[in-house]
């Protein structure tokens, strides 16, 4: 693997591709608004002619879902992830070497509300809700697309890493007290550390028999009430409040979110990686804390945790 493109390279996620690959020796080429990217959405042949002649894509382009959906935002969030994906099919079509694989960002939230079971790509039952029409539209774009690459759609669980993420909003929480159960705590938490979302990707690549919806989770997810239990515990403090779900309703309307970002239970398995040999660097809640608390600075988390 010699190029590979990212798009949505500035957000967390697509900064963490950039930052392991080009070490690496590898070229990463960007597509983005800003005037640093090698091509911009606005320029559909200049998009064709980056991803001329890589080996991969990687579209991670999209919104933050962290916000209240009213309509302006549901909008934004709708076309920022189908409306960059269809410029990519469309641009794939016209490139004269197009790269072997197309990954592109899919969520773990398509699957329903499961405390029953856990949702695995081939026994997994899909949900309902804005979020979930979002995803499937957004999954349509991209295996509808009229390019003979490999396409493989990343369902991706809630990612954990230093500098960002989702876990430093949970650790405030936990800080000042708030660091009990969220609602009923019941609710199944399936994470990521960001170094094996990076990993994943590249053993994707690799195998190329794998295509299609891939979940990129960690095998051993938890339910919310041991995620706390953890966190408390890097902590180093043995009790946190609870916060039942009429407060996590109120709180997220005055941080101007939603509380189905914490209250829904996400309990999803990578069947495709685990039968595809993925090995992963950090397969528990507790080695990802305890890495993400030595690479973040004092003030955050303590250095040493426990």
């Amino acid at each position: 693997m010699k190029t590979v493109v990212v798009s949505g390279a500035s957000g967390y996620i697509g900064q963490s591709f950039v930052r392991a690959l080009e070490p690496n020796g590898v070229d990463v080429r960007t597509i983005g608004r800003g005037g640093t990217s090698d091509a911009t959405w606005s320029d559909e042949q200049g998009v064709a002619d980056v991803l001329s002649g890589a080996d991969l894509l990687i579209n991670l382009a999209g919104r933050s879902v962290s916000c209240r959906y009213n309509k302006r935002n549901a909008d934004e969030i709708f076309s920022s992830r189908v409306e960059t994906t269809a410029l990519l099919g469309r641009a794939l079509a016209r490139t004269p070497q197009p790269p072997s694989l197309w990954a592109n960002a899919s969520t773990g939230t398509i699957y329903r509300d499961a405390r029953d079971r856990p949702m695995d790509e081939k026994n997994g039952e899909l949900g309902k809700g804005f979020s979930v029409a979002v995803a499937r539209a957004w999954e349509h774009e991209l295996f509808s697309a009229p390019t003979p690459v490999r396409k493989v759609a990343l369902r991706m669980s809630i990612v954990l890493g230093a500098g960002g993420g989702a876990i430093n909003p949970i650790v405030n929480l936990a800080r000042i007290g708030f660091g009990g159960r969220m609602g009923d705590g019941r609710q199944m938490f399936s994470w990521i550390h960001i170094a094996d979302v990076v990993r994943s990707v590249i053993h994707i690549y690799e195998h190329p028999e794998i295509s299609g919806p891939v979940n990129i989770a960690s095998p051993y997810p938890v339910t919310n009430t041991d995620m706390m239990r953890v966190v408390r515990a890097k902590l180093g403090r043995q009790y946190g409040f609870p916060t039942p779900g009429w407060m996590l309703e109120f709180g997220a309307r005055i941080i101007r979110t939603e509380a189905e970002l914490v209250t829904k239970s996400r309990w999803i398995l990578p069947g495709v990686l685990a039968d595809s040999g993925f090995q992963y660097q950090f397969p528990t809640l507790e080695s990802a804390l305890e890495q993400i608390a030595q690479e973040t600075p004092r003030g955050l988390l303590p250095v040493t945790l426990g």
